[in-house]
C-alpha cells in the first residue's frame, strides 16, 4: 500500500505513527506540523525524519509560521499547494491524518 499521511501538529503521541508499515510512506508537514522540518532540539531533527519516508512541507505554512526554504531540513522537499495535488492524486493510494 502506498500510504500518504499528514501531520498538523508538532507535539503528539507517536505510537501511530511508528507502527505504520507501507509499501511506500509519504509524510506532509501542514499547519504546526511544519516544525518537524525546521526545528532542532537539542542538535538533534525530529525523530519522525528517521522513519524510511518521504517527506514534504507545504510552503504557505512555513512562510505563515515565518520560515523560508532554506530552513528545512534537507530531507524535506518544499511544495506549493499544486504539487500537494499532484502528490496525492499521483503518489499515494491512501490518505491519513495524524
Amino acid at each position: 500500500m502506498k500510504l500518504g499521511i499528514f501531520v498538523s501538529h508538532f507535539r503528539f503521541n507517536t505510537d501511530t505513527y511508528e507502527r505504520l508499515k507501507a509499501e511506500r510512506l509519504g509524510v506532509i508537514f501542514v499547519q504546526n506540523g511544519i516544525y518537524h522540518a525546521t526545528l532542532r532540539e537539542n542538535g538533534k531533527s525530529s525523530p519522525l525524519l528517521e522513519k524510511p519516508a518521504k517527506f514534504y512541507v507545504l510552503k504557505d505554512d512555513l512562510e505563515t509560521h515565518g520560515f523560508t526554504n532554506s530552513q528545512v531540513d534537507s530531507r524535506v522537499k518544499v511544495i506549493t499547494y499544486n504539487d500537494l495535488v499532484d502528490v496525492i492524486f499521483n503518489e499515494y493510494e491512501k490518505l491519513a491524518w495524524l
